[in-house]
C-alpha cells in the first residue's frame, strides 16, 4: 500500500523541483498509518466508481482498488494549504513471529 501511494505521488502529484513526503505512524492500539503528501493539492482522488475501471489490458489503474481492499481505512487530507496527503491505515498484528514463520516470510 505504501508503494502504491508513493507511486501515485510520483506519477500524478509531482511538481518540478518538489518531491513527496512519506510518513509512517503507529497509532495505539495497534494501527499503522501511512501518509504520502505531494504538492498537487488541486488533484484529488478518482471517484469510487472509477476505482478499478482501468481497461483489462492496462498496466496500471488498479492500485487504489488494492488499497481500498486491504486498508482498514483510507482517504485524502487537504488541511495543509500547499499539500495533498493520501493516507491509509492497517491493523498491526501484535503476535510475534516464531523462527519457523520468519523463514516462510523470507523472499
Amino acid at each position: 500500500m505504501t508503494a502504491e501511494l508513493t507511486a501515485n505521488a510520483i506519477t500524478h502529484g509531482r511538481v518540478p523541483g518538489r518531491d513527496f513526503r512519506l510518513g509512517l505512524t503507529v497509532i495505539p492500539p495497534g494501527m499503522l498509518r501511512m501518509e504520502v503528501s505531494d504538492a498537487r493539492r488541486d488533484r484529488g482522488l478518482p471517484a469510487p466508481a472509477e476505482l478499478g475501471a482501468a481497461p483489462l489490458d492496462s498496466e496500471g489503474g488498479r492500485g487504489l482498488l488494492l488499497v481500498d481492499a486491504l486498508a482498514a481505512d483510507w482517504g485524502i487530507d487537504r488541511s495543509d494549504p500547499v499539500l495533498k496527503t493520501v493516507w491509509c491505515s492497517i491493523a498491526l498484528d501484535a503476535r510475534p513471529f516464531s523462527p519457523v514463520e520468519c523463514r516462510r516470510h523470507v523472499v
